[in-house]
């Protein structure tokens, strides 16, 4: 049997020799493992139901040798928000470290965690700001990580080479997570949880706000979720790590999808239900804070606007990263 991340039942966290067991005993009872995970054995394979771990192929599905045999789909019990995402991230913080940019998001799952946390951004961004104020306020251990101009310059061969899409918001957002990823391989983690999710979860993008129809917007939303895991966990595995999703916990997901649309977003405030359980754990400055999406908090979009600009493409930066790349094709 060969394990990549971690696989758990009944909310309870599963080791090696209990698998194996499992497996051995009937191994039909996989269907019901949630986790994030990739697990092989005996000729046969399967991933977690929502493909967290971002690996290319199929996910959700148990295949042997070569066919798909049954699909992964665990039933979790139906909890409430905060009890779901307080048991989403107990399964995860057992080892690793937080990406804490500030936001409600990570915020919650940094207090909740209790596990080292960690800023990227350019100096005097927004977001090493707030992470640092944030980390203070919550008693939490905290590393802030200033990126140079350089160091964009260097990791971005690296970066567009590893994710299968390269747009500008792509490579933006992949960029930052590289240099997290890079800080927790060093440090020795192996694990980052992130707040990725919640945004399609809850709807927290201005987009959600301004919907006519908001349902059929979060569920092409959250679907495009798989793209991103795809995408971060590339840059992830640069560096030996991967970033896991308490959001993406089926628990939660659940939760978030019996509340009504209606109840989610008002004309000016995203994420109404998320913000209302982090009010009962978070100062309330920091529960409904507004939050900018990382690749311009961080001030790493600025920064790859910059080089584009400073190579001669001035309105491109999809021309920049397509001379990065060699030409590769798939870029836009």
């Amino acid at each position: 049997m060969r394990l990549l991340g971690w696989v758990e039942s009944g909310g309870k966290r599963l080791i090696s020799p209990e698998i194996e067991g499992i497996i051995g005993e009937d191994p039909r009872k996989v269907a019901r493992f949630g986790g994030e995970f990739s697990l092989s054995w005996n000729g046969c394979t399967a991933t977690d139901r929502l493909g967290v771990l971002g690996l290319p192929g199929p996910h959700g599905v148990i295949t042997c040798r070569g066919k798909v045999v049954g699909e992964v789909n665990p039933d979790p019990p139906v909890l409430g928000l905060e009890e779901a995402i307080r048991t989403a991230v107990r399964l995860r913080a057992d080892e690793g470290a937080v990406a804490l940019s500030g936001g409600v998001d990570s915020a919650l799952i940094a207090s909740l965690a209790g596990l080292p946390c960690v800023t990227v951004g350019m100096a005097e961004s927004r977001d090493l700001e707030r992470g640092s104020e944030v980390a203070r306020t919550l008693g939490l251990s905290w590393e802030g990580v200033i990126v140079t101009s350089d160091d964009v310059e260097t990791a971005l061969p690296q970066v567009i080479s590893a994710i299968p899409r390269a747009t500008p918001l792509d490579v933006a957002v992949a960029t930052g997570l590289f240099f997290v990823a890079r800080w927790a391989g060093e440090e020795g983690h192996r694990r980052i949880l992130v707040g990725q999710g919640a945004d399609e979860l809850f709807g927290g993008y201005a987009r959600h706000r301004m919907a006519i129809d908001l349902p059929p917007m979060l569920a092409r939303d959250f679907a495009g979720l798989r793209d991103q895991a795809l995408r971060d966990q590339a840059v992830a595995r640069i560096h030996g790590t991967c970033f896991s999703l308490p959001y993406l916990d089926l628990r939660v997901v659940r939760a978030a999808r019996s509340l009504p649309a209606e109840g989610l977003v008002s004309a000016d405030t995203g994420k109404i239900p998320l913000r209302e359980v982090a009010a009962r754990i978070l100062p309330p400055d920091i529960a409904f804070a507004p939050k900018k999406a990382m690749q311009y908090g961080s001030g790493i979009a600025g920064a790859i606007r910059g080089l584009a600009r400073k190579n001669g493409y001035k309105r491109s930066v999809q021309g920049y990263i397509i001379q990065i790349s060699g030409g590769r094709d798939g870029l836009t």
